[in-house]
Order: C-alpha cells, then sequence, then structure tokens
C-alpha cells in the first residue's frame, strides 16, 4: 500500500517567527520527517513551490474485526492514533533544516471506505492546502474537511 500526500497552497519561504524580538524564519521548507530520526526529511519542498508531494511505502495490516492499521518509517503514533507530520523549518545556507511548527494528518479520520480500498491494492491520496487562515504554514491536528482523503488505483 502507498500514501501520497499532494499539497498545494503553500504559504511562501518567511513566515513570522511570532516573537516580536525575533527575525521572521527564512528560506522555509515542508517535509514529512521520520518516526525514529526526525532529522531524516522525506523531500523537502521549498515553501514557494507550486504544489508539493510525497509517497510514503506503507504496510497494512487488518485484525479479524476492526480497522486496518498503516505503518511506515514515516507515519507516527500507536495503533488506532496513526498520523503523519508535515514538518515546517527554516534551511539555512548550509542546508541545515530547522523545524519551528509542524501540521499532524491524522490517519484515524480517513473514511472507512477509502481506507479499505486503498488496503485492497490501492493508493490513498491525502489532498489538503498549506496556508492557514493567517497566510502562515498550516499546523497542529488536520482532520477532514481540511485534507481529503479518497483511495485512488495504483498508477
Amino acid at each position: 500500500m502507498r500514501i501520497r500526500i499532494e499539497a498545494v497552497d503553500l504559504p511562501g519561504l518567511t513566515c513570522p517567527s511570532g516573537d516580536p524580538s525575533d527575525a521572521a524564519y527564512r528560506n522555509v521548507h515542508v517535509a514529512v520527517p521520520r518516526r525514529d530520526r526526525p532529522a531524516e526529511l522525506l523531500d523537502p519542498q521549498p515553501g514557494d513551490a507550486a504544489s508539493a508531494a510525497w509517497t510514503l511505502e506503507c504496510t497494512a495490516v487488518t485484525p479479524s474485526a476492526g480497522r486496518a492499521d498503516v505503518k511506515s518509517p514515516y507515519i507516527q503514533g500507536r495503533p488506532g492514533n496513526r498520523f503523519i507530520y508535515l514538518s515546517w523549518g527554516a534551511v539555512d545556507e548550509e542546508g541545515s533544516f530547522t523545524m519551528f511548527r509542524r501540521a499532524k494528518l491524522m490517519l484515524d479520520a480517513v473514511p472507512d471506505r477509502e481506507l479499505d480500498a486503498a488496503v485492497s491494492g490501492g493508493l490513498l491520496v491525502g489532498r489538503l492546502g498549506l496556508t492557514d487562515a493567517c497566510g502562515e504554514p498550516l499546523c497542529a491536528r488536520v482532520v477532514p474537511p481540511r485534507i481529503t482523503w479518497t483511495a485512488e488505483p495504483r498508477a
């Protein structure tokens, strides 16, 4: 099984720090961090890109009764509370990524029908915009309708 995150409406390369005494974050990028190694990032994308996408190879185990549990090195949390982080960070001249906020894409909010179809051999696609109501990078817990989850045939 694969999960693909497709993002549009990225907020740009700068973000206010929230502290009047600090400068804004610059050269902002977004990426999916690895579960046990958060400094290991999957495909960082610049904050001013027209769109961004990440594909995660996953395994799914469906208990005899209940909902499938999806696992990957890039999926966080415990069974029944799995999620994917999108980490926002400033990238310095040496290429170091310093995270300053993150969005939590909740997999328990995926509709059962879509999850079951994806587990059966397809692809689960999450589509969302990455700019919040204040024009800054999206953060916090992300569930529908902020994200739309659909199962699609494997391409």
